[in-house]
């Protein structure tokens, strides 16, 4: 039962960093272009005639 009493903050100091991680990636813009990646992998930048 004692072991409760030092699980119960680890819990929510890992809460705490994951709720800070996540308002960091929002602040820093992380996820304003969802679409941009996945068009990347799809999609080539070079021209197709353009051989190297």
């Amino acid at each position: 039962m004692s072991i409760i009493y030092v699980l119960i903050p680890i819990a929510i100091l890992f809460v705490c960093v994951a709720v800070a991680a996540f308002f960091w990636a929002v602040r820093s813009r992380q996820y304003d272009d969802l679409d941009r990646e996945g068009y990347s992998i799809l999609f080539d930048e070079k021209d197709p005639k353009e051989k190297k």
